[in-house]
């Protein structure tokens, strides 16, 4: 008999996690404003907001926090750390940070200006922030089957390059640089292939441009490589990155997720000059260069998740855990972007709630209605998230309107995931009765989603 399926872990220590009423859940997200970012943890009995700092660590990484060196000044575990970045990036020059948007906010005071034009896959939530805030423009260049959430194809997350070209063209005085997200989170946590990164970097030599590669989910990426492309079956995960970041100039990361850590990022590059630029603003905004927004302890357990978290045994237990929870809402008939991918399952919540009409922000509305279900906690990667148009100021409506569930790595069990489809499935047998969502009251000017006030509509 073939032996099934079972994790290449076993559990150390657990924490306690509290149900609820539906009476009080319905007074805590009217207190919250209809917008799960504000409920406080304890009001949540399954936490899928996201797969970032949310992880277990390891018996490695604890053990190895408790040897982090807290010099203020070229810390020993700084060193660790950057042996290990570059050993798997193959790039020089390191800056730590305390996450991955600042990263993002370090590198890219340096490297964005007004007017700027950077093109890429799908640009998430904090990049395009960052992009748009510096009053330059992201410019997604994703194919178009990523927007047709039922259709399967290996590599969702490509860029188009027939898009690339396109604003190379027009706008090559315009553009930085290219960014590459692996996986692509906004596009439902789809991989890119080592094919389109190739097909990526041959462009951006044509036209002399640099390449960044947003690197949060690095390894889950590098996993479908190694599973779904040709060639890669016998190269190992750490083979694959290491050819995956010859094809970039540099990275930022948030190290929070394939890391496997609770804080932490940095920036990695090749270039002398990008270093130069960009240390300055961790200076100002971070930290010194060896912690940046780290201290030692944290910088220890990264260097340590890095290097277990490019294992194919610990990717694929999460990974397999992802599959588990899409096959169930398969058995339900529940629609999600497909095929799943490596941290999330994303619920393409307007084929669910078809009564719910856009301005009412349908993703936004079944993510509440999973929360009032059971206590789940989803995030909303949709309408909500893309902001205004910079320009129009009108709401954005021309992408995807999805329920992102994001797994935490190594923290709940098949059994919750049973739990999480069946609410679903409830929430999916009454979407004939969903016929309104929800109004904004309130809005930031960037990225809203985060601190949004909604107001239900009866």
């Amino acid at each position: 008999m073939e032996l099934p399926f079972a994790e290449s872990w076993k559990i150390k220590m657990v924490e306690p996690i509290h149900k609820s009423t539906r009476q009080e859940r319905e007074q805590w997200i009217k207190e919250a404003h209809y917008n799960v970012f504000q409920l406080k943890a304890e009001q949540v009995y399954i936490d899928l907001i996201t797969d970032s700092g949310t992880g277990a660590m390891s018996d490695r990484q604890w053990a190895g926090m408790m040897l982090g060196d807290e010099s203020y000044a070229g810390a020993s575990s700084f060193f660790k750390l950057k042996e290990m970045i570059t050993r798997l990036t193959g790039f020089e020059y390191i800056i730590p940070t305390h996450q991955g948007r600042a990263a993002e906010n370090v590198l890219f005071s340096y490297l964005v200006h007004e007017g700027d034009i950077v093109p890429g896959n799908s640009h998430f939530d904090t990049t395009k922030g960052h992009i748009e805030g510096r009053k330059a423009i992201a410019l997604d260049c994703t194919i178009d089957e990523a927007k047709q959430t039922q259709l399967e194809i290996p590599f969702k997350g490509n860029v188009d390059p027939v898009k690339l070209e396109k604003a190379l063209q027009e706008h090559a005085d315009k553009i930085p640089f290219i960014i590459v997200t692996i996986t692509n989170n906004t596009a439902g946590g789809q991989p890119v292939s080592m094919q389109n990164l190739r097909e990526v970097r041959a462009l951006a030599d044509k036209y002399n441009k640099p390449v960044l590669f947003d690197s949060a989910r690095f390894a889950e990426n590098a996993y479908f490589i190694k599973t779904r492309e040709e060639g890669y079956t016998g190269k190992t995960i750490k083979e694959i990155t290491r050819e995956m970041f010859d094809l970039a100039d540099g990275m930022t990361m948030s190290a929070k997720k394939d890391g496997i850590v609770n804080m932490g990022g940095f920036i990695a590059t090749r270039h002398k000059e990008w270093y130069e630029g960009a240390k300055g603003f961790c200076v100002q905004f971070e930290g010194y260069l060896t912690y940046g927004g780290m201290n030692g302890r944290d910088m220890n357990a990264l260097a340590i998740g890095l290097d277990e978290n490019t294992e194919f045994d610990n990717l694929e237990t999460r990974i397999h855990q992802v599959q588990y929870l899409a096959k169930k809402l398969d058995e339900y008939g529940i629609p999600y972007q497909r095929p799943a991918g490596g941290h999330a399952i994303f619920v393409d919540a307007p084929k669910v709630l078809t009564h719910v009409p856009k301005q009412e922000f349908p993703a936004q509305t079944l993510t509440v209605e999973l929360y009032l279900e059971a206590g789940i906690r989803g995030c909303e990667i949709g309408y909500l998230l893309a902001d205004r148009d910079p320009i129009t100021h009108e709401n954005r409506f021309n992408g995807l309107d999805l329920l992102r569930l994001a797994i935490p790595r190594r923290v709940y069990t098949d059994n919750h995931m049973d739990v999480i489809a069946a609410a679903l499935k409830n929430v999916y047998d009454r979407r004939e009765e969903i016929t309104r969502g929800v109004r904004i009251a309130w809005e930031a000017p960037l990225m809203r989603h985060f601190t949004v006030q909604l107001e239900r509509i009866e």
